[in-house]
């Protein structure tokens, strides 16, 4: 995937790696960048295109891929975390939530710009996924499980969407240095850092990125004797 002259769409890209993205983006050369949010006048970039997109309204969503027809890469950015534990009263609905925008909303924007990617040539998606995707600790029960759905998504969209020439890329990191965690204590990753090495691995054409030192240490556990995931 060559950015140099790219059109970018990114979801939730009013803040943290979204924003990072459209930096990143904009200094690869892309010839536009759309930034997606719910509130497009929450976006104050120069240099991007707002655009107002709630990722889990199929009627927005499909409105963005009439109007945005010349997108070659599609970044699913856009993502919540409710916490809580899986038995609380409340964990249903937080799941509901998440799975709506880190799972239905990924997989709403990829089949509805798959057809712009393909008369476009193919171009390429890149889901924002976690290294919560592969494991589960206290509080983030739900929002793992939905990471999990998207990692699965993530992986049939790349064998469904092959025969078009589109590359699709997962994006795997621990904590960043984001409003999401900003209660956590511990090692963050930056979100440029992140953002630059995701772009990296695009350009490479490669389907997968471990973006932390967290990621990479439980992708490799997950063939192990004590995965990460039996805590």
């Amino acid at each position: 995937m060559n950015l140099s002259h790219a059109v970018v769409l990114i979801t939730g890209a009013n803040r943290g790696l979204g924003r990072a993205f459209a930096e990143a983006a904009l200094a690869a050369g892309a010839a536009k960048v759309y930034a997606a949010a719910r509130d497009p006048a929450s976006i104050d970039l120069p240099g991007v295109v707002p655009l107002r997109l709630d990722v889990t309204d199929p009627a927005q969503v499909a409105a963005a891929a009439a109007e945005c027809r010349d997108v070659t890469l599609l970044i699913n950015n856009a993502g919540i975390l409710r916490g809580g534990s899986l038995l609380a009263t409340e964990a249903l609905a937080a799941a509901r939530a998440e799975l709506e925008t880190n799972f239905f909303g990924p997989w709403l924007l990829a089949r509805a710009f798959a057809p712009v990617l393909a008369a476009n040539g193919g171009g390429a998606v890149l889901n924002v996924l976690s290294a919560l995707s592969w494991v589960s600790l206290p509080g983030s029960a739900t929002y793992s499980a939905s990471k999990a759905a998207a990692w699965a998504l993530s992986n049939g969209l790349r064998q469904e969407l092959r025969a078009q020439g589109t590359q699709v890329t997962s994006l795997h990191v621990g904590y960043m240095d984001t409003d999401m965690v900003r209660g956590v204590a511990g090692p963050k990753a930056s979100p440029a850092d992140v953002a630059r090495q995701a772009l990296q691995a695009l350009a490479a054409g490669d389907f997968e990125v471990l973006a932390d030192e967290v990621s990479r240490q439980v992708k490799q556990s997950l063939s192990t004797a004590r995965p990460a995931y039996a805590g």
